[in-house]
C-alpha cells in the first residue's frame, strides 16, 4: 500500500475508499489472457493497482504491469472504465474500496523477468473457456475483444 494510502487509512479507517486504478489486458500469441493469482489466497486476477497521485493512468498500468509480471508493457487503447457496486472490495483486512478501473489493452515489449511485486504467487495464460473466476467482474468480451 502506497503511503498516499495509508495517510488516507490512517483518517478513515476501513470505511470504503473510491479509487482510481487501472488493469492491463495482456494476450498470448494464441490469444489466452495473462491472469495473476495473488499470493495472498484472493484469487486471480489482472495485473492491476491504484493510481498514483501525479502518475497518469497511462504510466500506472506499465508501472503495475511491471511489478506484478516483470514484463515491459505500453498501453495500445483504453477497453473500457468499470466501476459501481459491482466493483467493492473487502480485503481479508477489512479495508473497503470501489475501484474505478480504467481497462487498458497491452502489448508486450520485453518479458521474462522476475517480478518484483511480493502480491503475485503465478502468472498463468487462460483461454475464455478455461478462465477461473476473477476478483472483479469484468465483462468478458471486454477481455476478449
Amino acid at each position: 500500500m502506497t503511503s498516499y494510502l495509508m495517510d488516507l487509512r490512517g483518517l478513515i479507517g476501513n470505511r470504503v475508499i473510491l479509487l482510481p486504478s487501472v488493469a492491463g489486458v495482456i494476450h498470448d500469441h494464441t490469444g489466452k489472457l495473462l491472469l495473476q493469482e495473488k499470493a495472498s489466497g484472493e484469487g486471480w486476477s489482472l495485473p492491476s493497482g491504484a493510481i498514483e497521485p501525479g502518475e497518469t493512468p497511462q504510466d500506472a498500468v506499465i508501472r503495475e504491469v511491471k511489478e506484478e509480471t516483470g514484463l515491459v508493457v505500453s498501453s495500445t487503447g483504453i477497453l473500457g472504465v468499470f466501476g459501481g457496486r459491482e466493483f467493492r472490495y473487502v480485503y481479508p483486512n477489512g479495508h473497503q474500496v470501489e475501484y474505478v478501473v480504467t481497462l487498458f489493452k497491452c502489448r508486450v515489449h520485453e518479458g521474462g523477468g522476475k517480478w518484483t511485486d511480493t502480491e503475485t504467487k503465478s502468472l498463468r495464460y487462460f483461454a475464455i473457456d478455461d478462465m477461473p473466476s476473477l476478483a472483479l467482474p469484468y465483462p468478458l468480451p471486454a477481455l476478449f475483444s
